[in-house]
């Protein structure tokens, strides 16, 4: 998942390295709607274990709101057609694994 995120994110990274085509960007965009419709429902259930109360719970939640809007949402040209559209989904993966792994390690599990 962090490497799909890294070749969305980061063409820089590697410079010798062309950012990634239309073929590609349409074929990253698959590969991250599906971790996301992966790890939507993980982190749901790793963060309803926090007390209601729970800051981190509440922020991983809301994460997971953002991420079923950008699931949701289509390409626009006026936010960078499907390059920008791409990306907006790459974020909100990155983000969902760092609330999977921080919730994660807190109650032992391994982070993803």
């Amino acid at each position: 998942m962090r490497e799909t995120v890294r070749i969305l994110l980061d063409p820089d990274a590697v410079p010798e390295v062309l950012p990634p085509s239309d073929a590609e960007i349409e074929s990253l965009t698959r590969t991250v709607r599906r971790h996301l419709e992966l790890l939507i429902p993980e982190v749901e259930a790793t963060v309803r274990r926090l007390g209601k109360e729970s800051i981190p719970r509440y922020c991983a939640l809301a994460c997971v709101g953002d991420a079923r809007r950008r699931l949701n949402s289509e390409p626009s040209r006026r936010y960078g057609g499907v390059a920008g559209h791409a990306r907006r989904l790459a974020r909100a993966l990155d983000a969902l694994c760092d609330h999977y792994e921080k919730v994660g390690n807190r109650h032992g599990q391994a982070g993803g």
